[in-house]
């Protein structure tokens, strides 16, 4: 077995797996676009690389980080919403390209449950979404995501996996924070999608151990509580300023199931949002 693992983006998500994967006795490659980083990859074991990927072109030693590597995790953030008019579709497959060339056969692709739109409730509540479900966003940045799925998918010379996590949260990062003290938000009375980003991890990890590749997940803690109730107990109990919402407007939404973690995974939730 191949024991080199490579992960294209190793910040939020990204470093903490793979930390746990060497752990496990893995070699372990990390592609940073931040210089500065280098140096905490190399401390904790992570075999560097500064690494940017463009719509035309790839900045970094792209062959060196690949070379060897069995399975590559796609970890990046796509930053449409810093770039909205980045040409997501062309990044994604001029790397697909390279990609093609390397010794890479397993993919671990992790994507967003933003693919898919956010839709009033009928008479049986809202939208239940499935593994099964095909994705319907229709928004700019649902679109350019979406595209870059299928040009994975497409991509026959690798077993991939996807996985379309939830908002993830975690340490210092939580939607309460962001809306602590905001008023007239939308959507009171719809679900939250959510997944802790150690339970984020823990997936990932299992995916790759158990070699579970040619499928898609999706990753969102089983708990939906709406917008309204969540966020303000949150906000409450981490002592914030409680956000108000516009209690007229017509709540858009979704419930997120995954189905599969547990069927092939054999994966439950440990951490409570």
């Amino acid at each position: 077995m191949n024991k080199t693992i490579s992960i294209l983006g190793t910040g939020w998500l990204g470093l903490p797996l793979g930390k746990k994967l060497l752990d496990q006795g893995y070699t372990v490659k990390g592609s940073t676009t931040t210089k500065e980083n280098l140096k905490l990859l190399s401390e904790v074991g992570i075999v560097p690389f500064n690494i940017e990927l463009n719509e035309h072109n790839i900045d970094g030693d792209i062959l060196e980080f690949l070379k060897d590597t069995e399975t590559l995790v796609m970890a990046f953030p796509p930053r449409l919403r810093k770039q909205p008019e980045l040409n997501y579709a062309s990044k994604i497959a001029h790397f697909m390209s390279v990609l093609k060339e390397s010794d890479v056969k397993n993919l671990l692709y992790v994507s967003t449950t933003s693919v898919f739109e956010d839709e009033e409730a009928d008479e049986d509540g809202f939208k239940v979404i499935t593994e099964e479900t095909e994705p319907n966003g229709i928004s700019k940045k649902a679109r350019k995501l979406i595209e870059g799925e299928t040009l994975v998918k497409q991509a026959k010379e690798f077993n991939t996996t996807i996985v379309r996590f939830g908002g993830l949260i975690g340490g210092d990062r939580h939607p309460a924070i962001s809306l602590s003290g905001k008023t007239d938000l939308k959507n009171p009375e719809a679900p939250v999608n959510l997944i802790h980003q150690e339970d984020a991890v823990n997936i990932l990890n299992l995916i790759i151990n158990k070699g579970v590749f040619g499928e898609t997940f999706h990753a969102v803690n089983p708990i939906h509580q709406t917008r309204k109730n969540y966020y303000q107990f949150k906000a409450e109990a981490m002592d914030l300023v409680k956000p108000q919402f516009d209690e007229e407007s017509v709540s858009k939404g979704k419930v997120i199931y995954s189905q599969k973690l547990n069927t092939l995974l054999g994966f439950e939730f440990n951490k409570e949002l």
